[in-house]
């Protein structure tokens, strides 16, 4: 470990101004896209809506998370993102039949895990908030995953069903479970019940200390029902926006982080294999994927042997990369981790932020924008996530 130099930018009051300015810069532009009949507009760099993209509802709770930070640190209008998050969620989105969520309202698709434990995240959120329907999601939320989602006998999430919450699909998933981690952290947090925490604890416990693991770090994302890993699954779909083929280093870093919170849970923090965990998972990304094909920047997946499989570099890894670091600076005072925060805000100043304080979403090799995965500016979670970093590094997840 190599000593914290003394001018660590977490700390610094200037870069907290900077990002401060950049988190409002995030919300001001995304208050066009609230959309009256419910949910949010898919944004394109313009802050026009995108014609051929319909409200979705993972992007409709992020929204409430984002926000809900925003009320919390006094940004004007992310109160008014906020109540029509909320109002979207306790109504648009909401299957007042079968109960649970409708991913696209209007259209036929099944309900997934990865789409409904982000309306987790958000009723976390809104009640750090103090809005005044945040408790009425929880339990909507509480209710769905306990009946519906959990599965007690892997201490794991199911993936996603028909929408009256038949035909449970015969495939496991990281993405989803991943996502169930952060929510189920969050809401630990939120509502005082120790049962999220442990099993969020299970959940990382099986996927990471368990299989990524056993690939060197590099975590597998796809499972048969019985969690067997299926390492070629999707091999002809390289570019899938939720279900790639190979290892994503983005996943890596997030998870980087989920450990760290789950490290200072009063309940089941301490596990020394939690940290041990973060710092592997950011090496291999970090340090072994940077740049790996010569292109500056985190590929977006790669193959078991390390080789990249997608040399697209999208927004989100270098988010989730500035995340990681500044968690594992507070974490371990070694400086090569405030040289990794460092790095990612430089390298995101000059590729990724854009005009208006938004981010590019995608670059091709020549760092052109590009949108093979995901066109447009629809989602500002992970933006903000890189732009609190340093205030929530360390600390409680719902500061």
């Amino acid at each position: 470990m190599t000593a914290l130099t003394p001018e660590t930018w977490l700390d610094n009051p200037t870069h907290h101004a900077w990002l401060e300015h950049r988190f409002s810069d995030l919300l001001t532009f995304a208050l066009p896209s609230i959309r009256p009949e419910g949910g949010f507009h898919y944004l394109g760099e313009d802050r026009r809506p995108m014609a051929d993209k319909s409200p979705m509802l993972f992007l409709t709770a992020r929204m409430a998370w984002v926000s809900s930070a925003g009320v919390r640190e006094g940004i004007p209008g992310a109160g008014r993102l906020l109540d029509h998050a909320m109002d979207s969620l306790l109504g648009f989105h909401w299957d007042a039949e079968h109960r649970g969520w409708l991913t696209q309202p209007g259209t036929v698709t099944r309900k997934s895990t990865y789409d409904h434990v982000h309306c987790g995240m958000a009723a976390s959120g809104a009640m750090a908030a103090d809005h005044p329907r945040a408790a009425e999601l929880m339990e909507r939320v509480v209710e769905v995953i306990d009946t519906r989602l959990w599965d007690e006998s892997t201490q794991t999430l199911l993936e996603s069903f028909a929408p009256d919450w038949s035909d449970s699909e015969d495939y496991r998933g990281a993405n989803a479970n991943m996502h169930g981690t952060e929510a189920m952290i969050l809401m630990g947090a939120a509502t005082g019940d120790r049962v999220w925490h442990d099993r969020a604890y299970a959940v990382a416990q099986r996927l990471i200390d368990g299989f990524a693991r056993a690939e060197g770090w590099l975590l597998p994302e796809h499972f048969a029902a019985d969690w067997t890993p299926d390492l070629g699954y999707n091999r002809d779909r390289p570019n899938d926006p939720f279900r790639p083929y190979g290892a994503t280093f983005g996943h890596s870093l997030e998870w980087a982080r989920f450990l760290l919170q789950l490290d200072r849970s009063p309940w089941v923090g301490g596990q020394p294999w939690l940290l041990e965990a973060a710092e592997a998972l950011s090496r291999r990304a970090l340090d072994g994927g940077w740049g790996i094909d010569g292109i500056e920047g985190i590929p977006y997946t790669v193959d078991w042997d390390g080789s990249v499989v997608a040399d697209v570099r999208l927004h989100w890894p270098v988010c989730e990369g500035i995340q990681a670091s500044a968690e594992l600076v507070r974490a371990t005072g070694d400086d090569h981790w405030e040289q990794w925060y460092r790095r990612l805000w430089d390298h995101a100043a000059a590729v990724w932020i854009d005009e208006h304080g938004a981010w590019i979403n995608e670059v091709d090799a020549s760092m052109v924008e590009a949108g093979s995965v995901w066109p447009g500016r629809p989602d500002v979670y992970h933006a903000a996530g890189a732009v609190r970093a340093a205030t929530l590094a360390g600390k409680h997840p719902l500061r």
